[in-house]
């Protein structure tokens, strides 16, 4: 299992760097490699990723919710195993820091390879980057998801 972790500091309130990321169907905007996100239900969503030129199918299911604090998932079907949490840590009123952590199974060489290099860190730096730059040009959230989903066994 491979563990990425990344945080990136956002010029924007909690409240809109949390919303935004709860927009899942925008994440091919500022992640690379992310072709779709389809919502399938509160908890439940569908990804169509490209990376390397390996197309991979899978779903995912969000096992923990919580309004500008966490969100957190673990894949639940298709090729590709992983999980992560991505968390929203106020710095002020008009700052976020966002911190990203990745776990994930790489298969076959090419991945293999491509993570013992540190490709998937420089992946999740520059998607990162990319969130900030988004969520900074546009000022606001394109849209929110509030819900609250309590961890497992909670």
């Amino acid at each position: 299992m491979t563990t990425v972790t990344e945080s990136v500091d956002v010029n924007v309130p909690i409240g809109t760097a949390y919303n935004q990321w709860t927009q899942f169907e925008d994440f091919p905007k500022f992640m690379d490699g992310v072709e779709s996100i389809t919502q399938t239900g509160d908890s439940h969503t569908h990804w169509v990723t490209k990376v390397a030129g390996q197309t991979r199918e899978f779903d995912a299911e969000i096992t923990e919710q919580h309004p500008d604090e966490r969100v957190a998932w673990r894949s639940t079907g298709g090729d590709t195993k992983h999980a992560g949490v991505v968390t929203f840590h106020r710095l002020s009123d008009n700052e976020t820091r966002v911190t990203i952590q990745l776990d994930w199974e790489p298969e076959g060489l090419a991945e293999k390879v491509g993570s013992a290099v540190g490709v998937d860190n420089h992946q999740v730096k520059a998607d990162a980057k990319r969130f900030k730059e988004f969520i900074e040009s546009r000022g606001t959230e394109t849209g929110s998801w509030r819900g609250d989903i309590a961890r497992p066994g909670a």
